[in-house]
């Protein structure tokens, strides 16, 4: 009797213990997916992380890219070497939500332990009247000496190289209210480039590539930072400004110091990062990395349009 129902049921069964072994399967799948996601979640322990040239208040910000940056790392100090507010092309119209964000993430880093260190830079230059303020875990300065493991470092924005700046001011300015407006162009370039299956391209870094002058700027820079360090004894030197990122052991016949500059958050995305007596130069790439979840709690809309008016009352000095 038994053997005359099984064939009659046989396909039954086997499609219940298929359906079992798929379930099974799937959860198996769903608990590794989490896992994995877990661990992309967590954040990197590090001694240090230095980010320069984020110009909050700018079309060209990649405030939202800052932010998961930030949310995926746990530095013990956290360096922010200059032009961290674009207070040259500061518009109270133009701050959205995901700068004052920004903000709010540096506060909460500063408030669970992490030393802050803001070194003022070019565009940033109204907050030199604060310098060594010192407002909880957050320190205003205009450059920092810190003892890395034995080693002396040295960080600095770097304008004070740039004659452009010391002189004719309102040059340096035009300029980068043009470069904001490349920047825009760019930005709509680069999005019909993906549309049609095709590379980004950077018109600036073509430009900069392309023009001796910039080349030759970039060069003298980097040798008028390293010469100082070297004369004056320091084991790395730290700068940005010139959103050009590089790691680079440079040497002369006095002796030789480590070139570090932390590139910029307008097109290279990036951030030194020092840990285990080692630098790295990291590059964002929100192709490659799952956006992380911002754990702050959101700003409310009275905060948003509140803001940015007391931001520019408090960088003006009104």
């Amino acid at each position: 009797m038994v053997f005359l129902i099984l064939p009659k049921h046989f396909n039954l069964w086997i499609n219940i213990l298929l359906s079992i072994g798929n379930i099974c399967v799937n959860s198996i799948i769903a608990q590794i997916r989490f896992f994995v996601q877990t661990l992309t979640y967590l954040k990197r322990k590090l001694d240090i992380v230095v980010l320069s040239d984020i110009h909050l208040g700018t079309y060209g910000c990649h405030a939202k890219e800052v932010l998961h940056y930030l949310n995926s790392v746990k530095p013990k100090k956290l360096v922010l070497n200059g032009d961290i507010f674009d207070i040259w092309q500061f518009r109270k119209r133009y701050f959205p939500k995901s700068h004052l964000l920004v903000i709010k993430k540096i506060f909460a880093l500063a408030a669970k332990g992490t030393k802050v260190y803001y070194i003022t830079g070019n565009h940033d230059e109204k907050l030199r009247r604060f310098s060594d303020t010192k407002m909880g875990n957050i320190y205003i300065l205009d450059k920092l000496v810190l003892n890395l493991d034995g080693k002396k470092a040295w960080f600095f924005h770097g304008d004070v190289f740039d004659a452009s700046i010391q002189h004719t001011k309102w040059i340096a300015k035009l300029g980068g209210w043009g470069y904001d407006l490349l920047i825009l162009l760019n930005r709509i370039i680069n999005h019909v480039l993906v549309k049609f299956g095709r590379e980004k391209y950077s018109l600036s870094k073509r430009i900069k590539n392309s023009v001796k002058g910039a080349v030759k700027f970039i060069s003298n820079f980097e040798k008028t930072a390293t010469d100082l360090a070297i004369e004056n004894g320091f084991d790395y030197v730290i700068c940005g400004h010139i959103h050009q990122p590089n790691i680079e052991r440079v040497s002369n016949d006095k002796g030789s110091t480590l070139y570090l500059n932390s590139g910029d958050w307008i097109e290279n995305l990036t951030a030194l990062e020092y840990h285990n007596e080692r630098w790295v130069l990291h590059y964002y790439n929100s192709e490659k990395k799952p956006l992380l979840p911002v754990e702050e709690e959101e700003l409310g809309s009275e905060e948003i349009d509140v803001l940015p008016g007391m931001l520019s009352a408090f960088l003006n000095g009104k």
